[in-house]
């Protein structure tokens, strides 16, 4: 079975920088296609980056949502079976419950990233 778990999630000034986790268990993270979403409070889920694996067609590619783009980076650590979204200069709109999903709707549990002065 494969399970999720982010981490990373925290209170932070606009302009702040925070490093959100995903961590696998069962199985490593290298295997698959992972995605970020986040949910704000009355608002629909959205992407915002996925990073494919090395046996894609793409080779491992990262994609990432238009706002993101330049701000965001999604990377792996392979040795540590973990996958990492950087975030820099955040926004009060980044605010939202993060998660990371593989496709066929495995779910991490999600983390809080607020963005406040």
């Amino acid at each position: 079975q494969l399970r999720l778990v982010e981490s990373g999630g925290a209170l932070v000034q606009p302009g702040g920088s925070l490093r959100l986790s995903c961590a696998g268990s069962g199985k490593t993270l290298d295997d698959y296609t992972i995605g970020w979403f986040r949910q704000a409070p009355g608002k629909e889920r959205e992407g915002v980056s996925c990073i494919t694996t090395s046996f894609d067609d793409d080779d491992g590619s990262a994609h990432y949502a238009d706002s993101m783009k330049g701000r965001f980076t999604i990377s792996r650590d392979s040795a540590n079976y973990t996958v990492y979204l950087q975030m820099n200069s955040l926004k009060p709109e980044d605010t939202a419950v993060y998660y990371c999903n593989i496709p066929g709707n495995y779910w991490g549990q999600g983390t809080q990233v607020t963005v406040s002065s």
